[in-house]
């Protein structure tokens, strides 16, 4: 990578504002975006700039009120020809916004921004936010753009074990930042009763039902079927189980059959998504996380922990990293439906007091550990690392 311009850079810096671009495929609701958005709010909290590429979506309206500049370009193109003109069209970007940094999340865009940071001279960084599976080696070849930061970001340690060892990324530039919930959106005590009642009607739930959710979109590894599996296992006909997530149409009339054949007596839900997580989290009596592939981190479980929510989920990946065993939740092995429903009958039949005493861990952990605060501060500490110019001009500001 060409070295950045730094006359240019440290001019920049000395002004104290020095600007941020973040590039992802799309702005639509999931865990990249939304960390997106964390970061892009600290920028401008901090008194930077912050830009953000993607092609756009329903969380684009939430960047820009946050104060950040959202500009539509086809990065979520997977195609060699679009991924080369986006060269073009972010070294126009980078000069038009005077960039300092340059932030890929996602590979097929990081092509694209890699190469428009050495054009321009600018630092690039870059999140990995999974365990990429390697393949063939073209696709090895595809991934290793992720490893190519000047800083590297892993979500987890799980994450950073697997870029370290894989991409022999050395400690001098990966940095472990692992995501965060927002503790004010997700709070126990912000969720009126009002919430909760409107949720239950639309979800057609009793008043004392025993619900169990498992969000996350539509798609075989995330475990829908042993999900369902566990449920007719656990044999308990006043159990509601809310499948929460869009996807695959053809997945989604498997499901249905699975659930037609179940048995067992529980009553599910399968639907499509819903605006108010923080009361979809607080209706539940336990929440899952059944992945049967290992997820680079599961912000579905520090979003209910956060809730004070007993949960389980499937013990590999970053979940061995947000649950302690029967401290802050359950751990179970991937696509064990019997160990599922155990965990499910030892969490629906814990006493008050036990409840209310994980419930209160739960949240305490997640907010001396995983807030988007948290994660917010610590990525710009590694924009400070190649901008420290510019840190020091904001502090003396």
């Amino acid at each position: 990578m060409r070295q950045p311009d730094t006359n240019t850079a440290t001019s920049r810096a000395e002004r104290g504002k020095a600007t941020v671009l973040q590039v992802v495929p799309r702005l639509v609701m999931g865990g990249v975006e939304r960390g997106t958005i964390d970061v892009a709010s600290a920028l401008i909290a901090y008194g930077w700039n912050a830009v953000v590429a993607s092609e756009g979506g329903p969380m684009v309206r939430e960047l820009e009120r946050a104060g950040a500049t959202h500009v539509t370009l086809p990065l979520a193109s997977k195609n060699p020809f679009v991924i080369r003109s986006n060269i073009d069209r972010l070294v126009k970007l980078i000069v038009r916004y005077d960039v300092d940094i340059v932030h890929a999340r996602s590979r097929a865009p990081a092509w694209s921004a890699r190469y428009a940071a050495e054009r321009t001279g600018r630092h690039f960084v870059t999140t990995f936010h999974n365990a990429y599976g390697e393949g063939s080696f073209l696709k090895r070849r595809y991934n290793s753009v992720m490893a190519a930061g000047e800083r590297v970001i892993a979500i987890s340690q799980f994450v950073a074990n697997h870029v370290a060892s894989t991409y022999d990324v050395g400690a001098d530039r990966l940095r472990l930042i692992p995501r965060g919930v927002d503790v004010a959106r997700f709070d126990p005590d912000s969720v009126s009763p009002e919430r909760l009642v409107r949720l239950m009607h639309a979800w057609r739930l009793p008043e004392d039902a025993q619900m169990v959710l498992l969000p996350g979109r539509l798609t075989r590894w995330k475990g829908q079927l042993v999900f369902i599996e566990a449920l007719a296992r656990l044999a308990r006909p006043g159990v509601h189980a809310v499948i929460l997530g869009a996807g695959d149409a053809a997945y989604r009339r498997e499901l249905e059959k699975a659930i037609a054949a179940s048995g067992g007596g529980a009553t599910f839900r399968l639907v499509d998504d819903s605006a108010d997580m923080a009361a979809a989290y607080m209706l539940a009596h336990v929440v899952v996380s059944a992945s049967t592939e290992p997820e680079g981190f599961g912000r579905v479980i520090i979003e209910a922990q956060a809730m004070g929510r007993p949960v389980i989920a499937t013990a590999h990946g970053g979940a061995q990293e947000t649950i302690t065993q029967g401290d802050t939740g359950w751990l179970v092995p991937p696509g064990d439906a019997a160990a599922l429903a155990a965990a499910l009958a030892q969490a629906l039949d814990q006493d008050p007091t036990a409840r209310l005493a994980m419930s209160r861990r739960e949240i305490a952990h997640v907010r001396a550990h995983f807030t988007s605060n948290l994660m917010a501060a610590r990525t710009l500490t590694v924009y400070r690392e190649l901008l420290p110019q510019a840190a020091k001009a904001t502090v003396a500001a």
